[in-house]
């Protein structure tokens, strides 16, 4: 797959993913923030939740879920607190996965340490 397609195809997911919170009720606060230690897919906000959003498509949902390491979920726990700081004392922050695969439900996992 060329570095275009692929940039296609991870936008696609991340569009998906950002109606699917909608639909949840959550509302979009940034897309692609970028931060020094990482970028952020998408920072979603519902109550005093403020959700940093990792989106991974891979052809199955549980490689989906794999995909996200041990390394990348400290860097992404770190800009949860981040951007929580950004948003008020009392907003918690979390770090939430949604996972797509072809012919699946997309998964959104809460929470992931």
């Amino acid at each position: 797959m060329t570095r275009s397609a692929a940039e296609l195809r991870g936008r696609r997911a991340e569009q998906i993913a950002a109606l699917l919170l909608v639909l949840k009720g959550w509302r979009i606060l940034a897309r692609r923030r970028q931060l020094p230690m990482i970028e952020v897919d998408i920072v979603a906000r519902r109550g005093g939740v403020v959700a940093v959003v990792e989106v991974k498509q891979r052809p199955t949902l549980e490689a989906a879920l794999a995909a996200v390491t041990p390394a990348a979920a400290a860097r992404l726990r770190a800009a949860a607190r981040q951007i929580a700081a950004e948003q008020g004392a009392t907003v918690v922050g979390r770090v939430d996965v949604i996972a797509l695969a072809p012919g699946r439900w997309p998964r959104h996992i809460a929470g992931v340490e």
